[in-house]
C-alpha cells in the first residue's frame, strides 16, 4: 500500500471523467496537500505534474457496513481494524464503519477499546462504529445469536453511556417496534448517533413511528424485515415511501433480486439509496469457513451463511457493488457511483467527503473503462495502485 503523493509531490493533478452534480464530466482536479484546490472541466491552463488519469474519477466510496474482509473480522482486535483499513483502499473505499453484529457488553467494549486504538491507523478512515444489534426483532434476526438479540436491553444498560461517551459509535440499526424502541431511537438521535431500521418486524405504522422518531436509514431494504404485501405495507412498504428514510442495498445479485434492486432505485431515487457491502470476514479471500460474531459462516466465494443456509453477511466489495447496480440494478454509471459515496457520506453529515469540490478532502477513487479499480487516493496520498 502507497502512501505518499504521486512521486512524493505535495501538488498534483488527477485527470478523467469526473463525477460532477450527477454527470460523469472530461475535466480534472487539482490537488494540493490533502484537499481538492480546483475542479477544471474546461482545456485552459496548464496542469500541475505529476499526473494520474482514470477513465472514470468518482470520490472515494464510503461502506457504512463492513464486518470484515480479507481474512479479518471486525472485534475486539486492532490488527484487524488495521488489516481493513490497509486493504479496502484495493476495492476503492476511503471511509468506512466498522460493523459490529449483536454481542454481548464485554464484546462490545473490547471492539470500542480496538477501535479507539486503531481509528487513525494509515489507509481507509475508520469514522466510528455501527451496531447492528443487539436491539433487534427476535422474528428478523437472521444470523444474529438470539441470546445476544434476548438480552438486549441488559446488555444496553451496562454499556451504551459507555459507548456513547468514548464516541466510538456512530451509526446504530434497530428494531422500532421493540419495546422502549421509539425512546431509544430518540435518546441516540440527541447523541448525534445516526439511526437505521432494520432487522425488524415492525409493521408499516410502527416503521413511519420510528422515522417520526428520527431514523434516517433503513438496513439493507428487504433483508431481514417484515416484507411489502399490498394490505400489510410492512417495513418495507414504509421504508420504499417515506421520503425521510434513505435504504441501504446489498447489491450482491444474492441477498436481493436484481428486479427488487430496481424497484427500491424507482421507488426511491438515486439520491435516497445508498449501497453497502455487509461485507464479513470471506469478502475478497477464499471459499471456506470464517467467523462473524462467535458463530463459524461457510462461505462459498459468492455468498457467506450458516450452516443451516441463513445468510450470513456477504462477499461483496463496494466497487462491486457499483459493478452490480449498473449490471443489474438498472442504475445509471453516475447514479450508481454516488449511492456508493455521496449519498453515505451525506447521510452520516460528512462536509467533507463525497464530491469532487475544491475544499473537500481528496479522496479519490479511480475507475477502468470496466470499472475496476487502477488507483484509490486518501487526503491526497495515493493508498492503492492496482499491478
Amino acid at each position: 500500500m502507497k502512501t505518499e503523493s504521486p512521486q512524493g509531490h505535495n501538488r498534483f493533478s488527477v485527470r478523467g471523467r469526473l463525477l460532477l452534480d450527477g454527470r460523469l464530466v472530461e475535466g480534472a482536479l487539482v490537488v494540493e496537500g490533502d484537499r481538492i484546490v480546483e475542479v477544471r472541466t474546461d482545456a485552459a491552463g496548464e496542469l500541475p505534474a505529476p499526473h494520474l488519469q482514470a477513465a472514470i474519477v468518482s470520490p472515494g466510496l464510503v461502506d457504512l457496513q463492513c464486518n470484515g474482509a480479507f481474512g479479518f473480522e471486525v472485534g475486539g482486535s486492532a490488527t484487524a481494524l488495521r488489516a481493513l483499513a490497509e486493504r479496502l483502499p484495493s476495492t476503492g473505499v476511503t471511509a468506512f464503519l466498522p460493523a459490529v453484529v449483536s454481542a454481548t457488553a464485554a464484546h462490545y467494549r473490547d471492539t470500542a477499546a480496538a477501535f479507539a486504538v486503531a481509528r487513525t491507523a494509515p489507509g481507509a478512515a475508520a469514522l466510528g462504529l455501527h451496531l447492528e444489534g443487539p436491539f433487534l426483532s427476535p422474528a428478523r434476526g437472521g444470523a444474529h445469536d438470539p441470546g445476544a438479540i434476548a438480552a438486549a436491553d441488559a446488555t444496553l444498560d451496562d454499556v451504551l453511556d459507555e459507548l456513547l461517551t468514548t464516541g466510538a459509535v456512530r451509526l446504530v440499526t434497530l428494531a422500532p417496534e421493540r419495546r422502549g424502541g421509539l425512546v431509544f431511537i430518540r435518546s441516540l438521535v440527541e447523541a448525534g448517533v445516526v439511526v437505521s431500521l432494520g432487522h425488524t418486524d415492525a409493521s408499516f405504522d410502527q416503521t413511519i413511528a420510528g422515522a417520526d422518531a428520527g431514523a434516517t436509514l433503513v438496513t439493507h431494504l428487504f433483508s431481514a424485515m417484515s416484507p411489502f404485501q399490498h394490505r400489510a405495507p410492512g417495513a418495507a412498504g414504509a421504508a420504499l415511501t417515506d421520503e425521510r428514510l434513505t435504504v441501504t442495498l446489498i447489491a450482491d445479485g444474492v441477498h436481493t433480486h436484481p428486479a427488487a434492486l430496481n424497484l427500491a432505485l424507482r421507488a426511491k431515487g438515486p439520491d435516497r439509496v445508498a449501497l453497502v457491502t455487509d461485507a464479513v470476514a470471506a469478502a475478497g479471500a477464499p471459499a471456506g469457513k470464517y467467523m462473524l460474531g462467535g458463530q463459524t459462516i461457510i462461505s462459498d466465494g459468492e455468498s457467506a451463511r450458516l450452516s443451516d443456509g441463513t445468510l450470513a453477511g456477504s462477499t461483496l466489495t463496494m466497487d462491486r457493488a457499483v459493478r452490480v447496480m449498473v449490471a443489474l440494478g438498472g442504475a445509471r454509471l453516475e447514479d450508481a457511483l454516488a449511492m456508493a459515496s455521496g449519498v453515505p457520506a451525506a447521510r452520516l453529515g460528512l462536509v467533507d467527503r463525497g464530491r469532487l469540490e475544491a475544499g473537500r478532502r481528496a479522496d479519490l477513487a479511480l475507475w477502468s473503462a470496466d470499472l475496476q479499480i487502477t488507483s484509490t487516493v486518501i487526503g491526497g496520498a495515493v493508498a492503492f495502485e492496482a499491478q
